[in-house]
């Protein structure tokens, strides 16, 4: 799932004159420290569905979990192309996220322990999961099957002294 870091745009048309492109490192870092993200899948008649979830950056791909027949799982199972945002809600400030890609499912137990070792450490032990059968199991004992979204675009939204879009292509590695 290794990622390239993509070569950053500048889209002058939407940013000021003394913009310059947000370096993909600094997206990157807002991406790892984040902790509300909105998931935007399309239903099967067409209509979309946008949901808040949790999310960790790891490797590349940002990760997050759902029940199986939750309405993102069953959109996601019928078409596996998505976005993810998250951002700032102050108009002067902050740099708005928009990663493009395909949900795939994660179910090899060892990359799901580490996921889930990476949701401990960024959410605490409230979003502790044990690790079995391809799945992350909670305290109820319900499971929760993991997605992992590796970006094809990214788009960086930045506001403040100057406003930017920032345009992210990916090249897989």
């Amino acid at each position: 799932m290794d990622v390239s870091d993509p070569v950053a745009e500048l889209d002058p048309q939407f940013s000021s004159g003394d913009a310059t492109p947000t370096q993909w490192a600094e997206a990157r870092d807002r991406l790892e420290k984040a902790e509300i993200f909105w998931l935007s899948t399309v239903r099967p008649d067409g209509r979309p569905h946008v949901t808040p979830l949790i999310s960790i950056w790891l490797d590349g791909a940002l990760y997050f979990c759902t029940g199986e027949s939750e309405r993102k799982a069953r959109n996601l199972a019928h078409n596996p192309h998505c976005v993810i945002t998250t951002g700032c809600n102050v108009l002067d400030q902050g740099l708005d996220m928009v990663i493009e890609g395909d949900a795939e499912r994660v179910s090899d137990d060892a990359r799901l322990q580490l996921v889930a070792d990476v949701y401990a450490t960024k959410y605490g032990q409230e979003w502790h999961f044990n690790v079995r059968d391809g799945a992350f199991h909670g305290g109820d004992g319900n499971a929760a099957i993991v997605y992992a979204v590796t970006p094809t675009t990214a788009f960086g939204f930045g506001r403040g002294r100057a406003s930017s879009q920032t345009r992210w292509r990916f090249q897989r590695a």
